[in-house]
């Protein structure tokens, strides 16, 4: 007879189970997000910061890591018509008046001219190899943000699993389904923040890698388009 009174009253200890569970779970996103206790919420604080850190990046790089800024417009056929000329100081005037990526590898190699052009090919190459290291080096910070970001958000994970189990332990296994689905999901919530802030800086940086090198093989050519009437000129003795 008991057996089935317990079988008649399952289905009402089942709903009133679910429904303590869900009144006693955080339902607004703000409510889980900060839901992991003291030291969740400091985690996730440093998570938004590497997100307000990595929105900046970005909007920077996208504003200064562009076309215009590292290859001026009409820059490159105005050295190479002053050079054509012989008027040095014409070209050194010129990249001074439009400082940027492709003026500084244009006026290292206009330093050398006296030395031929051996020596003007050497200053272009360490020139492009130092101003390709530049940016390289400002892009890095998005790569770093992307690989500690997600093991910021791990180290919570595993924490918040620690504690978990040991609320289990120290109640002798006797703690519920829910309590310990509640303290695993709250874990969880520091390595979704990781995730979603490593996914963007990730993609973003192989977005402006990608064009880095684009530009830095553009310099390169337009240099050599510039320089080309000196590799034509004739030899002269005593210089290379």
């Amino acid at each position: 007879m008991n057996f089935v009174l317990y079988l008649t009253e399952l289905p009402v200890l089942i709903l009133a189970q679910d429904s303590t569970a869900a009144d006693v779970a955080p339902k607004g996103f703000l409510q889980i997000l900060f839901s992991g206790g003291t030291l969740g919420i400091i985690i996730i604080l440093l998570l938004l910061s590497l997100s307000v850190y990595s929105a900046y990046l970005i909007v920077d790089h996208f504003l200064t890591i562009r076309r215009t800024d590292l290859m001026p417009e009409g820059l490159a056929d105005l050295v190479r018509q002053c050079l054509t000329t012989g008027d040095i100081r014409g070209a050194q005037q010129a990249c001074q008046e439009k400082p940027s990526f492709l003026s500084f590898v244009l006026m290292h190699g206009i330093a050398e001219l006296e030395f031929g052009w051996s020596a003007v090919e050497k200053s272009i190459e360490d020139a492009l190899a130092e101003q390709s290291a530049r940016l390289f080096r400002k892009i890095e910070y998005l790569s770093v943000i992307g690989n500690i970001a997600p093991m910021i958000g791990l180290l919570g994970t595993v924490i918040g699993m620690i504690i978990a189990f040991q609320n289990v332990a120290s109640t002798q296994g006797t703690a519920s389904a829910p309590q310990l689905a509640e303290g695993i999901y709250q874990a969880l919530v520091t390595t979704v923040g990781g995730l979603i802030v490593a996914i963007p800086s990730i993609g973003a940086f192989a977005v402006f890698r990608n064009r880095i090198d684009q530009f830095v093989a553009e310099a390169a050519y337009v240099t050599q388009h510039v320089f080309a009437p000196l590799r034509r000129r004739p030899k002269r003795n005593g210089a290379s």
